[in-house]
């Protein structure tokens, strides 16, 4: 019964997150996200009973049908919504925690060969964008939105929005979960072009000035 269970917990979490979906037959039928959540239920139970060729059978099975490549040893919470999907790759010692939404493209998987934890962990309500690659074996806090195409190499706190490469912190306000944009976020970069475009201004004017009081002094 808790099998059936979680994937109606999966199907109303899509129709929540996605306008497109118009009903739940049409999830359950069309959407590779739930599908690979479906067969990550007994291959990671196949994994964890020491099953493991069996598993990585399953697994490589249902990325082939769906484009998702999830590890069977990857420990996946309740309502977490694979959006689109495709190139998604979630790594071995991988942890989700709930009401995580995944875009397409995105990595969170490991930076070398060492054994052991080696992937991340994303605490409760994260949002990872399109393209966005988390690598390595840290905490990625609740309520955390990484921002599309991002690369985050070190621990994030609770409730912070990062973006970029490497990954830098912008926000420090906790977003909601209900938030799904994923274009209008800060630009540390642009912020920092516009600081020295502001200081070569500045430069320039000085500049200016002393070359008009010699221009005068000479008169």
């Amino acid at each position: 019964m808790a099998f059936f269970k979680a994937i109606r917990e999966d199907i109303q979490t899509v129709l929540k997150k996605d306008p497109a979906a118009r009903n739940g037959f049409e999830v359950l039928l069309c959407y590779p996200g739930v599908w690979a959540l479906i067969w990550h239920k007994p291959a990671h139970w196949c994994y964890k009973h020491h099953m493991k060729l069996l598993a990585r059978i399953i697994s490589q099975l249902t990325r082939w049908f769906t484009g998702i490549e999830i590890h069977p040893g990857a420990a996946i919470g309740r309502r977490c919504f694979i959006d689109h999907g495709m190139a998604v790759v979630i790594g071995e010692t991988t942890e989700i925690g709930d009401d995580v939404t995944i875009y397409q493209g995105v990595t969170l998987g490991g930076t070398g060969k060492d054994v052991g934890k080696r992937h991340p962990t994303l605490g409760d309500r994260v949002i990872v964008s399109s393209g966005a690659k988390v690598l390595g074996p840290f905490r990625v806090g609740n309520d955390v939105k990484i921002g599309a195409g991002s690369v985050v190499l070190k621990e994030i706190p609770d409730g912070c929005t990062v973006v970029g490469i490497p990954g830098t912190i912008v926000k420090r306000s906790k977003p909601t979960n209900e938030d799904l944009n994923q274009v209008d976020l800060p630009d540390p970069i642009a912020v920092e072009l516009e600081c020295l475009r502001r200081r070569i201004v500045m430069l320039e004017n000085k500049l200016r000035e002393q070359q008009k009081g010699k221009n005068d002094e000479n008169i």
